[in-house]
């Protein structure tokens, strides 16, 4: 069902923003030492990159899919082997997260030149938004964008709030600072998860047909 391709796609989005990466390393970072305020700056600076990113990604997956199943499968393929590619990389990471003290003066200004300037954000949003979205390929097309752009926005914002409000709790700012390289090794095994989830749904695809 359709409503089923937007719930896919903001939870898509939630995901995206949440993931940890510079930016995210540099919310926590700035919430732990300086509280959620100065986080919150930084992200509402940086909002600025993950529409563009996010939106281009939405975008070429609207295209790819319209363009038949076959390329749609092949995307889901490639967007799962980067995706478990980032995953192993952030498990074998000996980087503490805990370092990160970018944007402490000038937060919105920081927060934006990340947003804009990290060249893995556009790759990343479409391998996540595409192991999402695979199985719901029937149904993308140019008419379901404007809701998938709305339900993208509502998950972005939701993986902001659920950043700002961990980021500030006492025992995550604990945790955080003192074993970061152990969150960036959880998440990244997360991703090689669903790197291997858009692969099987991209072979399921292939297979059914």
């Amino acid at each position: 069902m359709v409503d089923g391709l937007y719930t896919a796609t903001l939870a898509a989005a939630f995901i995206y923003a949440v993931t940890p990466g510079p930016a995210f390393l540099a919310v926590f970072a700035l919430a732990a030492r300086h509280g959620r305020g100065l986080g919150g700056r930084f992200l509402l600076g940086h909002m600025a990159g993950d529409i563009l990113w996010g939106g281009l990604a939405i975008a070429a997956i609207v295209g790819v899919s319209a363009l038949g199943p076959a390329l749609f499968e092949a995307l889901g393929v490639l967007c799962g082997l980067y995706l478990i590619y980032l995953g192993g990389k952030a498990m074998l990471s000996r980087a503490d997260g805990g370092s990160v003290t970018v944007g402490s003066h000038r937060p919105v200004r920081a927060g934006l030149v990340f947003g804009l300037t990290n060249p893995k954000a556009y790759p990343v949003a479409v391998a996540v938004f595409t192991a999402i979205t695979m199985r719901y390929a029937d149904q993308i097309h140019w008419q379901s964008l404007p809701g998938l752009i709305l339900a993208a926005l509502a998950g972005l914002f939701a993986g902001y709030i659920a950043i700002l409000f961990c980021a500030g709790l006492v025992p995550v700012r604990r945790v955080f600072l003192t074993h970061g390289t152990w969150v960036n090794r959880i998440v990244g095994f997360t991703f090689v998860l669903f790197g291997a989830k858009s692969i099987a749904d991209a072979a399921r695809s292939f297979a059914g047909r």
